[in-house]
Formats: C-alpha cells, sequence, structure tokens
C-alpha cells in the first residue's frame, strides 16, 4: 500500500508540535502511530472564536492532541461571534464558510462552534476529549489508497499522485497557518479578561485546483511570511473527505 503524504519535511514540524502541546496517555492505537512513522496523517479541524464562551476550555482539548503524531492539526478563527463585542483577531469570512461547507455533508442542522472535524469525515462538538481521541484513534485504524503528496525541492510546487478520484472530482487545498500557540487578550465581550490560547492558527485558505486522479503539480501560494507552514489537503468537493494531507515546515 502507498503511504499517504507525511512528507519529509514535515518531521521538525511534527517535533516543535509535540514539545508544544501537552498529551495525555496514549491508547493502544495512538502508542502503534508513536512507534512508527504515520502512514496516513488524520486531519483535525477545529473552528472557535474568541469571542466564543465554550471556546477556551474546547482550544485546550484540542492542542493536547494537536502534537501526536500522525496528526494535523489546524485552527480556524470564525467571524459570526463578532456581534457580542469582541472582533476575533484571527478570523476571516472564509474560515466560516469552509465550517458551513461540512453542514450538509456531516448531515447537520446548523454549524456551530466549538466544532471539530476530523478527516473532512466526523464531528466532535466542543472537541470533548474521550470522543475526539477517539475519533483520532479510529480515522488512523483506516487503510485507504490515497495519491501521494511530494513537496518539490525549491519549496514552491508541490505534486499529488495518481489515484481514485472520488465521485463529484477532487481538489488540492492549500492551508497557510503559524506553527504553534498563539495567545490573545480578550478585552471584551463575554471572555472579557481572558488569555485566550489558540494552536496552529490558520492564517489563509486557497484552492490551487483540481485532482482527477492523475498526477499533477501545483504552484503553492507565494507569499507567506516567515515562520507559516503550508498544509496541502486533498478533499473531495462533493462528501468533503480529506483524501490525504501534508506539511512544507517553514522556510
Amino acid at each position: 500500500m502507498r503511504a499517504r503524504g507525511w512528507i519529509i519535511p514535515a518531521a521538525a514540524l511534527a517535533a516543535a508540535l509535540v514539545a508544544a502541546g501537552s498529551v495525555a496517555q496514549p491508547s493502544s492505537a495512538r502508542a502503534a502511530r508513536e512507534t512508527a512513522p504515520p502512514s496516513e496523517p488524520v486531519v483535525i479541524e477545529l473552528f472557535t472564536a474568541q469571542g466564543c464562551a465554550g471556546c477556551p476550555e474546547a482550544n485546550a482539548r484540542f492542542e493536547s492532541v494537536a502534537g501526536e503524531p500522525g496528526v494535523i492539526a489546524l485552527t480556524y478563527a470564525v467571524d459570526y461571534w463578532d456581534y457580542l463585542g469582541w472582533e476575533d483577531t484571527f478570523a476571516r469570512p472564509e474560515f466560516a464558510q469552509r465550517q458551513r461547507a461540512y453542514r450538509k455533508p456531516l448531515r447537520l442542522r446548523d454549524v456551530a462552534t466549538p466544532q471539530v472535524v476530523i478527516d473532512g469525515r466526523r464531528q466532535v462538538v466542543g472537541a470533548q476529549a474521550p470522543a475526539l481521541q477517539s475519533a483520532i484513534d479510529e480515522e488512523a485504524a483506516r487503510r485507504v489508497f490515497p495519491p501521494e503528496i511530494e513537496f518539490r525541492a525549491g519549496g514552491d510546487r508541490v505534486g499529488v499522485g495518481s489515484g481514485r478520484a472520488p465521485a463529484g472530482g477532487a481538489e488540492v487545498v492549500a492551508v497557510t497557518f503559524t506553527p504553534g500557540p498563539q495567545e490573545v487578550v480578550i478585552a471584551r465581550g463575554d471572555n472579557r479578561g481572558r488569555t485566550v490560547r489558540h494552536m496552529n492558527v490558520v492564517r489563509s485558505v486557497r484552492t490551487l485546483g483540481e485532482w482527477t486522479g492523475r498526477p499533477a503539480l501545483y504552484a503553492l501560494p507565494g507569499a507567506r511570511e516567515p515562520g507559516q507552514a503550508v498544509a496541502i489537503l486533498v478533499q473531495a468537493k462533493d462528501d468533503r473527505r480529506i483524501l490525504n494531507g501534508a506539511v512544507l515546515a517553514p522556510r
């Protein structure tokens, strides 16, 4: 079986995230991932907001699993809590749009924060620790035949290999984020006076192009600030499941 795209340049980033996050005692599935290189990374996406009273605790639970081997963890700040009096410093409208795109495939009546989406296949509301860890372990045990992902030596392009394209097609998405934790002091709203901590804050999301099942090269976003990393996700258009993921470490 071909390994999914946990590319070598991401190794230093993964080590840094392990050091940055506190990790609970491993389950047997997680212990197995710690003794062997992860063949199929699990992508976990947290949708949160600085103005959401229940989000700081969810952020902490998310951080506790973000450093696990074989996990790509991404935090998206949404803007629809801004009306409570605090404008989220990391939020962008397109992040809320990405969350809403999961509503129909996950058969949800509406979206809510905090929410964690795992591999685009399932959700954990509130990032509840036992449910989140169980979902990660179950997705890590899933065996599929995804396309390989490889970053070119120059760091300006990424290659996606051949594979079976899902019904409705797939797209290659570049998620630029700042690795590690960041803290923001909230001055107004429900979290006034609190210091809210975020892990792996997403800065931008960009679709690089379609993936049809044949090998293809894609140009990476060029305007990246120092210290920012890029996660490449090969994602089904219709059901939004993530077929593969890989990370290009900061330059």
